[in-house]
């Protein structure tokens, strides 16, 4: 055996054994006629010790060790004169009595600690170097110990986990497809999946009544921080059930994970319609770790005199509480973020709820203190409060008015990273107008179910269709959404209609689902998690890059192993597909 204990296994009870250790040099130390090595592997660090006195040989060749060498050594546990208490291994150490270098290496371009030297691209470029941080390892640990819970609680549930193809039909709707050129069928393409919605429905026709896999989903579109190029998601569908019943089962998921991975009881997760959230929050996936909700002033602010707000579909507001003490440089600061192009606002409009119990604002030219007064009774606000109010187009200042919130709430420390908040947010609209387009498309995708009440609206009102689809939100971010799914040809021939698909079209796209409903498709519903998202909120981590083994970059590119690639000339003939232009010297 390489070795009999891992590097993170040894206590007092191992003392005056005799062990055998594997593992990478993550440091040496010479002090005296004494050379110290850490020893690190993924379970932790042992501290080695080689004495001059009693090997002088295996102390030189201890010396000679580099960072990154992989090392086997045996030797007697003992207990440290130095005890460690930051280390789980330090409170004993291996005195060294034999050492065989298994490989060596090269001097790593950044340091293998978890406050590492390497910036992002370096690291990346070397993944596999970045792998064997005890922070990244302890994400990639996170995420396996997620998904097997996950699996466990599933298959406890009554659920199948059962594989669906990566190599499928390409349908324009949504974002854009991965597209895989066919050897065999000149000038055809697959395309990789989005998500395996219409498989999973399927699959509920055919009588599997529960399923799930964690499963690999692909989007050809811009990246961020929270998203990539390949996904994972856990993915499932259930039959004979209606809403209720699919909340109930997958916050039961959420609660089981949440006590697993951090020993929290989550209470009943609250639910919200899509039309209150966007009324309170101006967003649909609110971050409910802090109150600060919106108020509408149209009743108290308008008709005054001041013209930005008379010509304004909404004013609408906030209150920080304890915020009257910020300084006008501090508003200045604020008014500049709402300003900034990506979010748009014209300005910002502030008043000081003062100790004393008068006002001060950026507009007492136009308002006096009794208007003020009513400003601040609507808003609940107290002596000692600040309220921030932005006007406009009522869903552009809704937005701006959440963006303004959330920094809020990050400069007042409200958004803890250890605080978690579930909300279920429920009723979304069917559909949504595209502009560019001048059509109706799916606001989640084509295959979801109107509420039976707003049957009638869908040909004198589709903007007021709404969807029985839900949406569990988890601090702020979109943890996971689904929806009851239509299971009816002919009400699925009127959503695609809506959506300006002719019958032709929606039978060459849809027609081997819509042929499916009319052989016995049961009700039925799903939903899928955000597993990347998922581990990353978990991890109190805001980027899911360090959750994923092998992720792209911001380009989507992977640098370690320089992929998208050209391909041969051999590969374009073979592909049927027009050779790559050749470069001029």
């Amino acid at each position: 055996m390489y070795r009999t204990h891992t590097c993170g296994e040894l206590r007092m009870e191992h003392a005056s054994s005799e062990v055998t250790l594997a593992g990478w040099v993550q440091k040496t130390r010479e002090l005296g006629g004494m050379i110290f090595v850490d020893l690190r592997d993924r379970y932790g660090i042992t501290q080695l010790v080689f004495n001059k006195d009693q090997d002088a040989d295996l102390c030189d060749k201890a010396k000679a060790l580099g960072r990154e060498f992989v090392i086997q050594v045996k030797g007697e546990v003992m207990e440290r004169t130095a005890k460690n208490d930051k280390m789980a291994t330090g409170n004993v150490e291996l005195i060294a009595s034999e050492m065989k270098v298994l490989s060596a290496s090269k001097t790593p371009p950044f340091t293998i600690e978890n406050e590492t030297d390497g910036g992002e691209d370096i690291r990346m470029k070397y993944r596999f170097l970045d792998l064997r941080r005890p922070a990244v390892q302890e994400n990639i640990m996170l995420r396996h110990r997620i998904a097997q819970e996950s699996r466990s609680f599933l298959n406890k549930s009554g659920f199948l986990e059962i594989e669906t193809p990566f190599l499928i039909r390409s349908t324009p709707e949504g974002a854009r497809d991965f597209v895989v050129p066919s050897r065999m069928n000149e000038g055809q393409f697959y395309a990789l999946p989005q998500s395996p919605q219409t498989f999973k429905q399927l699959l509920m026709v055919a009588g599997y009544d529960r399923y799930y896999q964690i499963t690999r989903c692909f989007r050809d579109e811009d990246l961020r921080a929270d998203r990539q190029p390949e996904f994972t998601q856990i993915d499932c569908e259930i039959a004979f059930v209606e809403q209720e019943d699919v909340l109930n089962m997958f916050e039961g998921l959420a609660k089981h994970i949440m006590k697993y991975v951090h020993n929290i009881d989550v209470a009943e997760v609250p639910r919200i319609t899509f039309a209150e959230a966007m009324r309170l929050y101006g967003s649909d996936k609110p971050d409910i770790r802090f109150g600060m909700t919106f108020t509408e002033l149209n009743d108290v602010a308008q008709n005054k005199g001041f013209k930005v707000f008379d010509d304004a579909e909404l004013v609408v507001g906030i209150c920080a509480e304890g915020c009257a003490t910020y300084t006008r440089k501090q508003l200045d600061a604020l008014t500049d973020f709402v300003k900034r192009p990506q979010i748009g606002a014209k300005g910002l409009v502030y008043v000081k709820c003062n100790e004393d119990g008068t006002f001060k604002s950026s507009v007492d030219k136009f308002f006096d203190q009794e208007k003020l007064k009513a400003w601040a009774d609507k808003m609940g606000a107290k002596a000692g409060d600040l309220l921030l109010v932005i006007s406009g187009v009522k869903e552009k200042a809704r937005k701006q008015m959440n963006e303004l919130r959330l920094e809020m709430g990050n400069q007042l420390g409200l958004r803890k990273k250890d605080d978690f908040k579930f909300l279920w947010v429920l009723d979304f609209p069917l559909l949504e107008w595209a502009e560019e387009e001048e059509r109706w498309v799916a606001r989640h995708h084509p295959f979801t179910s109107p509420k039976a009440e707003d049957f009638d609206k869908m040909d004198t009102d589709p903007g007021a269709v709404r969807a029985n689809a839900y949406d569990m939100v988890l601090n702020g971010t979109e943890l996971g959404g689904g929806s009851v799914r239509i299971h009816d040809r002919g009400l699925q021939e009127r959503v695609f209609e809506l959506l300006g698909m002719s019958k032709e079209e929606a039978v060459e796209k849809f027609g081997f689902l819509m042929g499916a409903f009319e052989f016995g498709a049961p009700p039925h519903a799903g939903l899928a998690f955000g597993f990347d998202r998922m581990c990353a909120l978990l991890g109190g981590a805001d980027a899911i890059r360090d959750f994923i083994a092998f992720p792209k970059n911001n380009s989507g590119r992977d640098v370690m192993i320089d992929a998208p690639s050209k391909i041969d000339e051999v590969q374009y003939e073979e592909l049927c597909i027009r050779a790559a232009p050749k470069v001029e010297a």
